[in-house]
């Protein structure tokens, strides 16, 4: 791959130890990882095969989403904002009747829009069965992926796979032998399941657990966004969501929890005790009524030291944009607390950059720009009005700017992002394929996206 330089950039984000922010900086890249990040003066002798003026761009890590589904991008808009009783059953009876072709053109839009965000790295909670027909759209686009598929041995309430125990957790480690370390390592294999409290067996449960710990792997599942997983689980066990899955040892650093709003004080600690990550998605739970704002303990969890991470958690409600969750997550608590102390910019930023690649265990290879790391790296363009003025770059990023100011995205070394476009797919081809396999899939199941508004007039 050669080297690459990113020279005279307004401002570097480092995220290194000391949070440094290099004004008129520069990045030297060697292949796959980053060699030298410094001011242009010190790096003013070093030559490169390619060099990137950087003038009037701001460099960030490459952006961190820890949960998002990914094929819901060819079922945008089915939904009006007042969800049916019928919701679930609804989305997952669309979800299973889709076609390879479908789940391939679906995956391969969601990771081109994260990529043109400014995000590279991607863990899909795995609620798909057409693992290698996502694998196709994580091969073409390049980006770090977190991948895995639910697996149950119980009858459960969101239609996933069910299989006998034994089958279930064979096919678990199926997954991370076949697709654990592909692409060049850019692809991991995770453990997943829908709920480790509901819907599968204790049994299954612990020996995931297991099976993640001997693979040295992660392990994910949703946990605790509505009120009624609470109260499932204590009618079903007797104690609260957390408190079960320390009691059955599912938890500890390798384990993610998606969501996690409706805690109390002793299961923050819990997590905290057994540094247990979690990834929460603000704008799911402002789109979904989930009540984050209402009970949400992520200022306890900080607090306490937990590792949290962001995420947009589907497309189908709304942009796949990890900039848009940072303003979120550093607004909504200081509205719901009253205190504008309450998640600062910074935190907001280390929330999709260092702290997501901890909550992913990956803060060793990608989350900050320092050498040896991966070259996961995001030009952002200061030319828009959105960052003027440039008085406090933390600020406009988080408070001021979107996804739609990034102009360079570099993943391994590699850009994938070139002045706002995608350099691997033609970006109004790939959106003609989505709309028809939109199409199609409605079609095959007969379902009739309802609207307010009457639509008048011939389809084009």
């Amino acid at each position: 791959m050669g080297t690459l330089k990113i020279e005279n950039a307004s401002y570097i984000f480092t995220l290194d130890p000391l949070r440094r922010i290099i004004r008129n900086g520069s990045i030297l890249i060697d292949g796959q990882n980053i060699q030298r990040v410094g001011t242009a003066a010190e790096l003013t002798e070093v030559t490169a095969d390619r060099v990137i003026d950087a003038r009037d761009k701001l460099v960030s890590p490459g952006f961190i989403n820890g949960h998002d589904h990914l094929y819901p991008q060819v079922m945008r808009g089915m939904f009006l904002d007042e969800l049916t009783a019928s919701y679930v059953e609804d989305s997952c009876a669309v979800r299973n009747a889709m076609q390879d072709e479908e789940e391939y053109v679906g995956t391969l839009a969601c990771v081109t829009e994260h990529l043109k965000h400014g995000t590279t790295t991607i863990l899909n909670p795995g609620d798909s069965q057409r693992l290698d027909a996502a694998f196709q759209a994580y091969s073409e686009t390049r980006a770090r992926i977190v991948m895995g598929s639910n697996v149950t041995d119980a009858e459960n309430s969101v239609f996933a796979k069910t299989l006998p125990t034994n089958k279930a957790l064979a096919e678990l480690e199926r997954i991370l032998k076949v697709y654990g370390g592909r692409c060049s390592g850019r692809v991991t294999a995770w453990v997943m399941l829908a709920y480790a409290t509901l819907d599968c067996t204790e049994e299954l449960a612990k020996a995931a657990k297991r099976l993640a710990d001997s693979y040295g792997t992660g392990m994910t599942f949703h946990q605790s966004a509505r009120q009624r997983h609470v109260d499932a689980c204590l009618k079903t066990h007797g104690v609260r969501p957390i408190e079960y899955l320390e009691r059955i040892g599912v938890v500890g650093p390798n384990v993610v929890l998606g969501h996690a709003i409706r805690l109390d004080q002793a299961e923050v600690d819990i997590l905290a005790r057994t540094q247990t990550r979690v990834v929460t998605c603000p704008g799911t739970a402002m789109r979904l009524g989930y009540g984050l704002t209402v009970t949400g303990k992520l200022p306890e969890m900080h607090e306490k030291g937990v590792v949290v991470g962001l995420g947009t958690d589907t497309s189908d409600f709304g942009v796949a944009d990890t900039m848009r969750a940072m303003y979120l997550i550093a607004g909504l608590y200081k509205d719901c607390r009253e205190s504008t102390k309450m998640i600062p910019a910074e935190t907001a930023f280390e929330m999709a950059t260092l702290q997501g690649a901890k909550a992913l265990g990956m803060d060793k290879q990608i989350g900050s720009l320092e050498p040896g790391k991966k070259a996961d790296i995001v030009l952002l363009d200061a030319r828009r009005l959105e960052w003027q003025p440039l008085l406090n770059p933390v600020n406009n990023l988080v408070y001021n700017a979107d996804g739609r100011s990034v102009h360079t995205v570099i993943v391994d070394g590699d850009i994938r992002i070139e002045n706002g476009k995608p350099t691997f797919v033609d970006e109004w081809e790939l959106g003609q394929r989505v709309h028809a396999a939109g199409e199609r899939l409605l079609g095959r199941t007969g379902y009739k996206v309802p609207s307010r508004w009457p639509i008048v007039g011939e389809s084009q």
